[in-house]
């Protein structure tokens, strides 16, 4: 009996047609993919129940995950047609099974349209249950917070919660009375959740195995679930570093537009109203004033605004939303080899920090430092900080941060940052030469003309020997007789009148 991997199909097919039971191909399956790749035209007639629908999903989906060239854009690539829209949902519902893990997609942004594309991503998703993840406790809070202000049902989960609070925020969160969870890496560990719709990371984890965790959390038990990153171009490098070590290459995709989202939360709304169940006997008695009230309606009009109430919100917010420019996902051969050197990212600051490599410092713990130092007394800011790249010296390190937060930042610093007893100095580096300018002078003599302190080089202790070279006649530094340190010498000072 022939199997599924005999017919040749991608092993990440194979993997999800395994996971959901199954080994051998139906005939019309068999027959249907044997010639899928070598013919035009193709008609197969089976009976109901036989596997129709896998006989042309697979190799579909086998021919799309080998295409990349089209992989931006949002043409659709294929169509299939069907007589019922019950069935062209049951057919969508197996296709996302079969391509569960085909490249589960991301999108690259301006870090400051983040917010935005993350709306447009959860919009696009009406029936959506997932948990998004942020780097920080701040950015967690402030992404939850804005969710909720915009009409959402989001919670965070971090570690300044209690106990307490985090029990009660995952038990809603189980029962589904919460249907977005803004987490931390930490807070979200060994989370349970079996029938999650997506996880979306809003913004890369410094390391891979972070990732996994994160990806980890959806596609359990059985069940689908999509991965969706959300980066900017400073995070090029880390896309192609977790593609290749997970061996699951990512997909670059296009955020839908605002017609797009609109038409899917259109097809919920009506949906929703086919779906409920009419309680005749409950609303018999109500129904002839309900007439009445509305008798001067005409069923087009009464259709109008019920979907406008139930739909109004997203009709007015995508007539007038942010224009959202997103970032190409430009090869890095094809970029210019002048364009990166030591300037920043268009609308960043590049910032020196006297911190490095000596001191066991590597990017998640400066982004532990930039966190205390914004969320704790006098340094406390009014949003997160979004850092970009991160450079690690040996002995210090490069930062870059919106211009819009550079100032903000450079000031929480002012206010006594220290590690292991010595200050720690953040101010903006030098882009001509990499920032050495910085470093010599926070290691070197104080500035002037500065409001805040820098860090006062260490005094270098003299010999005895070496002051008496110092104060050798010869060298005709000081006028009279050669100096007598003894402690008579001392003692036969005169005090200064």
């Amino acid at each position: 009996m022939t199997t599924f991997a005999e017919l040749g199909l991608d092993p990440r097919i194979l993997t999800a047609i395994s996971e959901q039971g199954y080994e051998y191909p139906m005939p019309v399956q068999e027959a249907v993919i044997r010639q899928a790749g070598s013919t035009r035209d193709l008609i197969a007639l089976a009976q109901t129940g036989t596997g129709k629908t896998a006989a042309y999903a697979l190799p579909l989906i086998q021919q799309l995950a080998s295409e990349t060239s089209d992989s931006q854009s949002r043409t659709p690539r294929a169509l299939v047609l069907a007589p019922t829209r019950e069935l062209c949902l049951q057919i969508t519902d197996d296709i996302q099974g079969y391509s569960r893990h085909i490249p589960h997609l991301y999108y690259m942004v301006r870090s400051q349209d983040k917010y935005h594309a993350l709306k447009r991503i959860v919009d696009y998703y009406p029936r959506i249950y997932a948990i998004i993840f942020c780097r920080t406790r701040m950015e967690t809070q402030e992404i939850a917070d804005k969710l909720i202000r915009d009409g959402y049902n989001a919670d965070a989960l971090h570690g300044e919660l209690s106990q307490q609070q985090r029990d009660l925020t995952m038990q809603k969160f189980r029962q589904h009375r919460t249907q977005l969870l803004v987490a931390t890496d930490v807070a979200a560990r060994g989370l349970d959740v079996d029938d999650l719709t997506h996880v979306i990371n809003y913004g890369l984890p410094d390391d891979t195995e972070n990732y996994t965790h994160r990806s980890g959390r959806t596609g359990r038990a059985g069940k689908k679930g999509i991965s969706i990153s959300i980066v900017h171009s400073r995070e090029k490098g880390k896309i192609r570093t977790i593609g290749k070590t997970i061996q699951k290459p990512f997909l670059h995709s296009t955020l839908p537009s605002g017609p797009e989202i609109c038409k899917k939360q259109l097809y919920r709304v009506i949906d929703d109203i086919e779906r409920v169940t009419v309680m005749e006997d409950e609303i018999s008695d109500i129904m002839p004033e309900v007439r009445r009230r509305w008798e001067w309606l005409d069923k087009d009009e009464l259709i109008k605004r019920i979907v406008s109430r139930e739909f109004g919100r997203f009709l007015s917010y995508y007539a007038d939303a942010p224009e959202i420019q997103e970032v190409p996902d430009t090869p890095a051969a094809a970029t210019p080899s002048r364009r990166r050197g030591n300037s920043p990212e268009p609308g960043y600051t590049r910032l020196f920090i006297n911190i490095g490599k000596a001191d066991g410092y590597r990017a998640s713990e400066i982004m532990g430092l930039i966190n205390r130092a914004t969320s704790t007394g006098r340094g406390r800011t009014s949003t997160p900080v979004h850092v970009g790249k991160i450079d690690i010296m040996k002995s210090f390190s490069f930062i870059e941060v919106p211009n819009t937060q550079s100032h903000a930042l450079i000031k929480a610093f002012r206010h006594g940052i220290t590690v292991r007893g010595r200050s720690i100095v953040l101010d903006i580096a030098d882009q001509t030469t990499q920032g050495s300018t910085a470093a010599k002078r926070h290691t070197a003599k104080p500035r002037t003309g500065r409001s805040d302190t820098p860090v006062q080089p260490a005094r270098k202790h003299y010999s005895r020997e070496e002051w008496m070279q110092f104060l050798n006649p010869d060298m005709a530094l000081l006028k009279g007789e050669k100096p007598d340190f003894t402690e008579e010498g001392w003692a036969r000072r005169k005090r200064k009148k």
